[in-house]
Protein backbone atom coordinates (compact mmCIF):
# COMPACT_ATOMS: atom_id res chain seq x y z
CA UNK A 1 0.00 0.00 0.00
CA UNK A 2 1.33 2.88 -0.92
CA UNK A 3 -0.10 5.06 1.90
CA UNK A 4 2.16 3.29 4.51
CA UNK A 5 4.96 4.71 2.81
CA UNK A 6 3.21 8.07 2.16
CA UNK A 7 2.75 8.55 5.87
CA UNK A 8 6.32 7.47 6.91
CA UNK A 9 7.62 10.27 4.64
CA UNK A 10 5.40 13.04 6.35
CA UNK A 11 6.43 11.60 9.74
CA UNK A 12 10.04 12.08 8.56
CA UNK A 13 9.81 15.79 7.26
CA UNK A 14 7.71 16.37 10.41
CA UNK A 15 10.36 15.33 12.34
CA UNK A 16 13.23 17.57 10.34
CA UNK A 17 10.46 20.91 11.07
CA UNK A 18 10.51 20.14 14.91
CA UNK A 19 14.24 19.64 14.78
CA UNK A 20 14.32 23.03 13.01
CA UNK A 21 12.43 25.02 15.59
CA UNK A 22 14.24 23.52 18.31
CA UNK A 23 17.07 24.51 17.19
CA UNK A 24 15.50 27.84 16.76
CA UNK A 25 14.13 28.02 19.83
CA UNK A 26 17.48 26.89 21.76
CA UNK A 27 19.32 29.71 20.15
CA UNK A 28 17.10 32.20 21.43
CA UNK A 29 19.32 34.22 23.39
CA UNK A 30 22.27 33.73 20.68
CA UNK A 31 23.55 37.08 19.62
CA UNK A 32 22.94 37.63 16.36
CA UNK A 33 21.23 34.32 15.33
CA UNK A 34 18.97 33.88 12.50
CA UNK A 35 16.23 31.74 12.04
CA UNK A 36 15.61 28.83 10.13
CA UNK A 37 12.52 27.60 8.63
CA UNK A 38 12.00 24.29 6.18
CA UNK A 39 11.12 24.21 2.69
CA UNK A 40 9.28 20.88 1.34
CA UNK A 41 8.31 19.59 -2.01
CA UNK A 42 6.07 16.76 -2.83
CA UNK A 43 7.55 13.62 -3.90
CA UNK A 44 7.56 11.80 -7.69
CA UNK A 45 3.59 11.13 -9.29
CA UNK A 46 2.79 7.91 -10.62
CA UNK A 47 0.78 8.27 -13.90
CA UNK A 48 -2.32 5.61 -13.46
CA UNK A 49 -3.90 7.73 -16.31
CA UNK A 50 -1.51 9.82 -18.39
CA UNK A 51 -3.36 13.31 -18.73
CA UNK A 52 -3.72 14.29 -22.02
CA UNK A 53 -3.27 10.77 -23.48
CA UNK A 54 -5.44 9.88 -26.51
CA UNK A 55 -8.33 7.50 -24.71
CA UNK A 56 -10.04 6.92 -27.95
CA UNK A 57 -9.08 5.96 -32.20
CA UNK A 58 -11.32 9.35 -32.70
CA UNK A 59 -8.35 11.51 -31.43
CA UNK A 60 -10.09 12.22 -28.14
CA UNK A 61 -7.59 13.60 -25.19
CA UNK A 62 -8.24 12.35 -21.26
CA UNK A 63 -8.47 15.69 -19.38
CA UNK A 64 -7.50 15.14 -16.00
CA UNK A 65 -6.04 11.57 -16.04
CA UNK A 66 -5.37 9.94 -12.38
CA UNK A 67 -1.81 10.72 -10.76
CA UNK A 68 -1.32 9.47 -7.10
CA UNK A 69 1.34 11.35 -5.22
CA UNK A 70 4.56 9.64 -3.49
CA UNK A 71 4.59 11.71 -0.49
CA UNK A 72 6.84 14.46 0.50
CA UNK A 73 10.87 15.19 0.89
CA UNK A 74 12.82 18.35 2.27
CA UNK A 75 13.63 20.46 -0.18
CA UNK A 76 15.60 23.02 1.66
CA UNK A 77 16.46 24.89 5.06
CA UNK A 78 16.42 28.72 4.74
CA UNK A 79 18.18 31.27 6.93
CA UNK A 80 16.06 34.14 7.67
CA UNK A 81 18.28 37.43 7.00
CA UNK A 82 15.49 39.90 8.97
CA UNK A 83 17.87 41.60 11.40
CA UNK A 84 17.34 41.49 14.81
CA UNK A 85 16.82 44.23 17.87
CA UNK A 86 19.62 46.00 19.76
CA UNK A 87 19.96 45.80 23.39
CA UNK A 88 21.98 47.89 25.17
CA UNK A 89 24.55 46.56 26.49
CA UNK A 90 27.24 49.85 27.42
CA UNK A 91 30.26 47.59 26.54
CA UNK A 92 32.79 49.67 24.35
CA UNK A 93 33.78 46.44 22.50
CA UNK A 94 30.35 45.14 22.03
CA UNK A 95 29.41 46.45 18.03
CA UNK A 96 26.58 45.98 16.26
CA UNK A 97 25.48 45.99 12.82
CA UNK A 98 22.64 48.22 12.40
CA UNK A 99 21.60 46.98 8.78
CA UNK A 100 23.44 44.83 5.77
CA UNK A 101 26.51 43.58 6.26
CA UNK A 102 29.06 41.16 8.05
CA UNK A 103 31.52 41.53 10.00
CA UNK A 104 34.91 40.13 8.28
CA UNK A 105 36.95 37.67 11.07
CA UNK A 106 40.34 35.79 10.04
CA UNK A 107 40.34 32.46 10.95
CA UNK A 108 43.80 30.34 11.42
CA UNK A 109 43.54 28.40 8.69
CA UNK A 110 43.66 31.47 6.34
CA UNK A 111 39.86 31.50 5.32
CA UNK A 112 37.97 34.59 5.82
CA UNK A 113 34.76 34.35 7.88
CA UNK A 114 31.42 36.05 8.28
CA UNK A 115 29.65 37.18 11.37
CA UNK A 116 26.97 39.80 13.17
CA UNK A 117 27.80 39.43 16.42
CA UNK A 118 29.93 41.79 17.53
CA UNK A 119 30.97 40.83 20.83
CA UNK A 120 34.51 41.70 20.22
CA UNK A 121 37.53 41.89 23.42
CA UNK A 122 41.63 42.78 23.64
CA UNK A 123 44.14 39.66 23.24
CA UNK A 124 46.95 39.87 25.16
CA UNK A 125 48.39 42.54 22.06
CA UNK A 126 45.60 44.66 22.11
CA UNK A 127 44.09 43.20 18.83
CA UNK A 128 40.33 43.49 18.52
CA UNK A 129 39.38 39.73 18.35
CA UNK A 130 35.81 37.71 18.57
CA UNK A 131 35.18 35.37 21.74
CA UNK A 132 37.21 32.83 19.86
CA UNK A 133 40.24 35.04 19.83
CA UNK A 134 40.32 35.41 16.23
CA UNK A 135 41.28 38.43 14.50
CA UNK A 136 38.41 40.83 13.13
CA UNK A 137 39.49 42.63 9.58
CA UNK A 138 41.44 44.82 8.83
CA UNK A 139 42.91 43.73 12.24
CA UNK A 140 42.84 47.00 14.85
CA UNK A 141 45.23 47.26 17.54
CA UNK A 142 44.42 49.02 20.54
CA UNK A 143 47.59 50.71 22.05
CA UNK A 144 47.95 49.69 26.12
CA UNK A 145 47.92 53.43 27.03
CA UNK A 146 44.60 53.91 26.18
CA UNK A 147 41.80 54.75 28.34
CA UNK A 148 39.37 55.04 26.30
CA UNK A 149 38.16 53.38 23.13
CA UNK A 150 34.74 55.41 20.76
CA UNK A 151 33.70 53.58 17.68
CA UNK A 152 31.61 55.63 15.64
CA UNK A 153 28.38 54.94 13.23
CA UNK A 154 31.42 54.68 10.34
CA UNK A 155 33.32 51.95 11.80
CA UNK A 156 36.25 54.43 12.98
CA UNK A 157 37.64 53.24 15.79
CA UNK A 158 38.91 56.20 18.01
CA UNK A 159 41.18 55.88 21.30
CA UNK A 160 41.67 58.27 24.12
CA UNK A 161 45.54 58.31 25.47
CA UNK A 162 46.71 59.23 28.77
CA UNK A 163 48.69 62.55 28.62
CA UNK A 164 46.97 63.42 25.18
CA UNK A 165 43.65 65.47 24.47
CA UNK A 166 42.76 64.71 20.98
CA UNK A 167 41.42 60.88 20.24
CA UNK A 168 44.12 58.79 17.94
CA UNK A 169 42.40 56.83 14.63
CA UNK A 170 44.00 53.54 14.83
CA UNK A 171 41.70 51.98 11.62
CA UNK A 172 38.32 51.78 10.74
CA UNK A 173 36.26 48.25 10.80
CA UNK A 174 35.19 47.08 7.28
CA UNK A 175 31.81 45.05 6.47
CA UNK A 176 30.89 42.69 3.87
CA UNK A 177 28.06 41.84 1.74
CA UNK A 178 26.45 39.00 -0.63
CA UNK A 179 24.30 39.04 -3.47
CA UNK A 180 22.65 36.33 -1.73
CA UNK A 181 22.88 35.63 1.92
CA UNK A 182 21.14 32.68 2.33
CA UNK A 183 23.79 31.13 0.26
CA UNK A 184 26.34 31.65 2.98
CA UNK A 185 26.91 27.97 4.72
CA UNK A 186 27.04 28.09 9.01
CA UNK A 187 30.13 26.62 10.62
CA UNK A 188 28.86 27.24 13.99
CA UNK A 189 30.19 29.83 16.63
CA UNK A 190 28.39 32.57 14.82
CA UNK A 191 30.43 32.09 11.97
CA UNK A 192 29.39 32.07 8.34
CA UNK A 193 31.59 30.75 5.09
CA UNK A 194 31.30 31.89 1.22
CA UNK A 195 29.99 29.81 -1.22
CA UNK A 196 29.10 29.33 -4.97
CA UNK A 197 25.24 29.99 -3.91
CA UNK A 198 26.18 32.91 -1.84
CA UNK A 199 28.18 34.77 -4.34
CA UNK A 200 31.00 37.20 -4.14
CA UNK A 201 31.44 39.35 -1.04
CA UNK A 202 31.89 43.00 -1.27
CA UNK A 203 33.89 44.67 0.89
CA UNK A 204 32.88 48.58 2.07
CA UNK A 205 32.80 50.54 5.18
CA UNK A 206 30.31 51.00 7.23
CA UNK A 207 27.60 53.97 6.51
CA UNK A 208 28.51 53.64 2.74
CA UNK A 209 25.90 53.14 0.34
CA UNK A 210 24.66 49.28 0.66
CA UNK A 211 26.27 49.05 4.16
CA UNK A 212 24.95 49.10 7.60
CA UNK A 213 26.18 51.67 10.37
CA UNK A 214 27.60 50.24 13.79
CA UNK A 215 26.43 51.10 17.01
CA UNK A 216 29.07 50.83 19.90
CA UNK A 217 27.69 49.52 23.19
CA UNK A 218 24.68 47.31 21.54
CA UNK A 219 24.64 43.74 20.56
CA UNK A 220 22.05 42.56 18.09
CA UNK A 221 19.62 39.90 19.42
CA UNK A 222 18.38 36.94 17.50
CA UNK A 223 15.50 37.22 15.42
CA UNK A 224 13.39 34.03 16.42
CA UNK A 225 9.64 35.14 17.40
CA UNK A 226 9.38 32.45 20.53
CA UNK A 227 5.11 32.76 19.74
CA UNK A 228 5.78 32.10 16.26
CA UNK A 229 7.90 28.77 16.72
CA UNK A 230 5.34 27.70 19.85
CA UNK A 231 2.86 27.96 17.49
CA UNK A 232 4.89 26.38 14.03
CA UNK A 233 5.41 23.05 16.71
CA UNK A 234 2.11 23.16 17.64
CA UNK A 235 1.28 22.45 13.61
CA UNK A 236 4.11 20.06 13.41
CA UNK A 237 2.95 17.81 16.42
CA UNK A 238 0.01 17.71 15.14
CA UNK A 239 0.69 16.86 11.50
CA UNK A 240 3.27 14.41 12.77
CA UNK A 241 -0.11 12.55 14.74
CA UNK A 242 -1.78 12.17 11.39
CA UNK A 243 0.69 11.03 9.41
CA UNK A 244 1.12 8.97 11.98
CA UNK A 245 -2.84 7.86 12.04
CA UNK A 246 -2.62 7.72 8.17
CA UNK A 247 0.04 4.58 9.07
CA UNK A 248 -2.21 3.27 11.95
CA UNK A 249 -5.34 2.86 9.24
CA UNK A 250 -3.33 1.76 6.54
CA UNK A 251 -2.19 -1.09 8.77
CA UNK A 252 -5.79 -1.43 9.98
CA UNK A 253 -6.66 -1.99 6.37
CA UNK A 254 -3.95 -4.59 5.79
CA UNK A 255 -5.09 -6.61 8.59
CA UNK A 256 -8.62 -6.44 6.96
CA UNK A 257 -7.45 -7.89 4.14
CA UNK A 258 -5.15 -10.38 6.02
CA UNK A 259 -8.56 -11.78 7.58
CA UNK A 260 -10.40 -12.54 4.54
CA UNK A 261 -11.36 -16.18 4.46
Amino acid sequence: MRSLSIGATGMLAQQLNVEVISHNIANLNTTAFQRRRPEFQDLLYQNLRRVGSNSSDAGTIVPAGVQVGLGVRTAAVYRITEQGNLTLTENPLDVAINGNGYFQVDLPNGDTAYTRAGSMQLDADGQIVTVDGFSVDPGLTVPQNAIDISINASGEVLVSLDGQTAPQNIGQFQLATFPNEAGLIAVGDNLFLETPASGTPVSGTPGSTGFGTLQQGFLETSNVNVVEEITNLISAQRAYEMNSKVIETSDQMMQTVSNIR
